[in-house]
């Protein structure tokens, strides 16, 4: 994992996984968590796909996720002072691919194989198999994470630029410094 990018990697995980918890015990929720995991590491590398843009996002930022919490009816917990530091690192566009990822397994097996030969992966050996080709048990443990349904409102947030990536065309999204409530 790109240390500049890890904290992004690790607030977005631990947002989808509050959003979208796992719906058994503590096995169920480590699979869950993997292929959260597994899909948030695969946005954030699309996304910020240099060294140059993971430092830049590191300095100012991702932009939190108070729109998010609103889509998806949580801001509630998002007044939580606990919960307040990490939320800050979640990324929206990031969230929005890795959901897409989760309920779009072409897409998902189409964002790894982009990824070969970038700055994040060099000389790296990566099984992303969780995300690209579930089982039976992955598909149960994570299956609020892998529901179209539930997750069609946040996938639909920003599909269409994760479309535009995978086919190497320009990707006009608004950087990490901005209002998350914009719309």
């Amino acid at each position: 994992m790109s240390a500049d990018l890890s904290p992004v990697i690790a607030a977005t995980t631990q947002w989808l996984l509050r959003a979208y918890p796992g719906t058994g015990g503590a096995l169920d929720a480590a699979l869950a968590e993997a292929q959260a995991s597994q899909a948030v590491m695969v946005a954030a590398w699309l996304r910020y796909p240099t060294v140059t843009d993971a430092s830049l996002v590191a300095l100012v930022g991702p932009g939190g996720s108070a729109r998010l919490d609103w889509l998806t009816g949580s801001d509630a917990a998002a007044a939580d002072e606990t919960d307040a530091g990490w939320r800050t690192w979640v990324d929206e566009v990031v969230a929005s691919w890795a959901a897409t990822l989760l309920t779009t397994p072409s897409l998902a097996r189409n964002a790894v194989d982009a990824l070969a030969g970038g700055d994040h992966t060099a000389g790296l050996a990566l099984d992303f198999r969780r995300l690209t080709d579930p089982g039976e048990r992955d598909r149960r443990a994570a299956s609020l994470l892998r529901h179209p349904d539930l997750l069609a409102a946040l996938a639909g947030l920003h599909q269409d630029s994760l479309v535009r990536r995978l086919h190497g065309e320009p990707v006009d999204e608004e950087g990490p410094v901005g209002d998350p409530l914009a719309g």
